[in-house]
């Protein structure tokens, strides 16, 4: 038996002969080469399939005449920010389509339709008082929005559009910022994207937090839309992005159009 083993392991650590060396040493190589080839094929497709895969937020617009008057220190801490909106992949393309395809509210518990709006007055970053009351007898879009969600960086841009088409003596679009984020994120968005219409500040208890008006309005998911017709009732509300053609439609409703 001993001897039997020394003769199995002598066979095993006897090197092959020189031409079968080389074959094997051969087809390692092969086999490397390939290895290396799938993996760097994989690398470049995976950046690739990134590249394509992640948008790129819109450029900033032009500032409206009232944000370049905003006062000095609000203007140095929204640029300390150095806001850019956030983006990801599949994001925006729901404004595109036709109002058909809007899904409905994810939110149960939004307020219904037909019943009053809960009033409120809230403050601009710059420090202004708006009144919900002050629009009576405009169609109202109420958006509920907070500045890192990218649905509602989509958005903005969309109904930044909509509202430079319309009367402003019929039509008004309020944004207020439910997440209590502070006056400059809120004037660092309200910038970013050239808005005209007011963004409001709803701070809540702590940072994060849901405002008081924001809980009224029963917001859980950004963005929150409500559609109020001139006596103040909700005519339409819903969650997350929606198609421009629901959203004038249903302005145009509210507006008695």
């Amino acid at each position: 038996m001993g001897k039997a083993s020394r003769l199995k392991k002598e066979r095993r650590l006897t090197p092959p002969p020189v031409g079968k060396q080389s074959t094997v040493l051969s087809q390692r190589a092969v086999l490397l080469g390939t290895v290396a080839a799938v993996v760097a094929i994989g690398a470049i497709v995976g950046v690739l399939l990134a590249t394509r895969s992640s948008p790129k937020p819109p450029p900033p617009a032009s500032s409206p005449a009232s944000d370049k008057n905003a006062p000095a220190a609000l203007v140095r801490a929204a640029d300390a920010l150095n806001y850019q909106p956030t983006v990801e992949p599949g994001v925006g393309q729901m404004e595109g389509k036709p109002a058909s395809e809007a899904k409905p509210p994810s939110n149960p518990n939004l307020r219904a339709v037909g019943t009053k709006a809960p009033p409120f007055t809230l403050k601009t970053p710059e420090g202004t008082s708006v009144t919900l009351s002050s629009y009576h007898g405009k169609a109202v879009l109420l958006e509920f929005f907070a500045t890192w969600c990218p649905h509602c960086a989509a958005e903005a841009p969309q109904l930044r559009d909509i509202f430079a088409s319309l009367s402003p003596s019929r039509y008004a679009w309020v944004a207020v910022d439910a997440a209590g984020e502070d006056a400059a994120h809120a004037f660092a968005y309200h910038r970013y994207f050239g808005l005209t219409s007011p963004v409001l500040l709803d701070p809540g208890s702590a940072a994060g937090a849901l405002g008081p008006v924001s809980t009224r309005y029963h917001v859980a998911d950004y963005p929150t839309l409500y559609i109020l017709d001139g006596k103040g009732r909700i005519a339409w509300r819903s969650d997350g992005e929606q198609p421009d053609a629901l959203i004038e439609r249903e302005l145009h409703k509210a507006a008695g159009a």
